[in-house]
């Protein structure tokens, strides 16, 4: 395995940490009370080609392979983590499922829309009633002559109050089960696309949550995204090869913590001696960088895997799993390190805990991660048994 980045990418990671310093970080405090990222820092962004990094250089991308990708959302998970769900969404899960799975009609006109951000993407999976049992979708595509109808409701969609072009998952055989669910590209322009209100969240301020609704919306058959019936599959592929870039993020989110929590407990002085010299606060930073390693490893391992084109269902869980609890661990340990300053909103400690927390949760949770290992184990075991 070779995790080497080449001159351009290396040139582009001290680009987008002088932006970040400059551009983005002195902006965060007002990110976060007014829930809104600036529309300067997201033209910046677009500039920078951040919202083209999946897509292929034939359309207007940057066509960044995985490891690629995953040096970039590690410096972008180091500043306000909202901000980066905008980008990481589009470049994930937004994007992904037309790249992997779009006819050459479809790529040629979606594409080139989002790889410059024209045009912003999202991913539907989630329902009322649908969450970790995502084949349990209750969305319905029924075909009529050369188009679909869907009629249903998505929730905690990201991206959605802004995005144009939808991923979106909808039942069109229910008596098939998971085999009975189809993958669609829905434009919010579409006739019965409805957008409801932006949810109110505990972190990722900037980044905007919502439902939406499809009231007899009609698809044109050519907007089918794969083939019917493979829309589940669609979806869990589309699921694991983002896992890898929002490790990534939360890998540098740790980071970021890590290198904060050294200064302060450098700077900052109890009993005669800054508390860097008190054992226990070695052993919290300790504990922190070991697990920091541990998951910059799997993580550019996980990628070099999907860029040789090898299966990484199970390892793209472990990834998931270890990388939310990981940054869950060292944004605690953050907030101890740094005692009341690390409780106080004025300061960023705060809000990366608030921020880490929704990564066991969204695009699958921890316990749904343990099942995927557990069903590669056994499928593994069976097969060489």
């Amino acid at each position: 395995m070779d995790f080497t980045l080449s001159q351009e990418i290396g040139q582009m990671r001290e680009t987008i940490r002088d932006f970040i310093a400059h551009e983005v970080e002195p902006h965060a405090m007002e990110i976060e009370e007014h829930n809104e990222v600036p529309l300067t820092i997201l033209e910046q962004s677009k500039q920078l080609g951040l919202f083209g990094l999946s897509i292929p250089e034939k359309y207007g991308g940057l066509g960044l392979s995985m490891v690629d990708k995953c040096a970039i959302f590690e410096e972008l998970g180091q500043t306000i983590n909202g901000y980066t769900t905008i980008i990481g969404a589009h470049n994930g899960i937004g994007s992904v499922g037309i790249v992997e799975f779009g006819t050459e009609d479809q790529k040629s006109r979606y594409l080139p829309k989002m790889a410059t951000a024209e045009w912003i993407g999202a991913f539907a999976l989630t329902e009322p009633e649908a969450g970790s049992n995502a084949a349990a979708i209750s969305t319905r595509a029924v075909k009529e002559g050369n188009r679909y109808i869907l009629n249903g409701q998505k929730i905690y969609i990201t991206n959605a109050p802004y995005a144009h072009v939808f991923t979106v998952m909808a039942v069109t055989n229910p008596t098939l089960g998971a085999k009975g669910i189809t993958s669609f590209i829905v434009e919010r322009d579409f006739p019965g696309f409805r957008v409801g209100a932006v949810e109110k969240k505990m972190g990722l301020h900037g980044s905007h949550t919502a439902q939406i609704f499809f009231e007899n919306l009609e698809v044109p058959e050519n907007n089918v995204l794969g083939v019917e019936g493979q829309g589940y599959i669609n979806a869990l592929k589309i699921l694991a090869n983002g896992r890898a870039g929002l490790a990534a993020r939360s890998l540098g989110s740790s980071q970021y913590l890590l290198n904060k929590s050294i200064r302060y407990a450098m700077e900052r002085h109890q009993f005669g001696k800054p508390i860097f010299e008190q054992q226990i606060i070695q052993h919290y930073l300790a504990d922190m960088a070991t697990e920091i390693e541990t998951l910059r490893w799997m993580t550019y391992r996980v990628a070099w895997m999907a860029d040789q084109g090898e299966p990484v269902i199970k390892e793209a869980a472990m990834l998931k799993l270890y990388g939310s609890e990981a940054y869950n661990r060292v944004a605690d340990k953050a907030v101890q390190i740094h005692g009341g300053i690390g409780y106080i909103a004025d300061y960023p400690i705060e809000r990366f805990y608030r921020d880490a927390r929704v990564t066991r949760i969204y695009e699958g949770t921890s316990e749904i991660q343990k099942n995927i290992i557990a069903a590669q184990l056994k499928k593994e075991f069976e097969e060489h048994d």
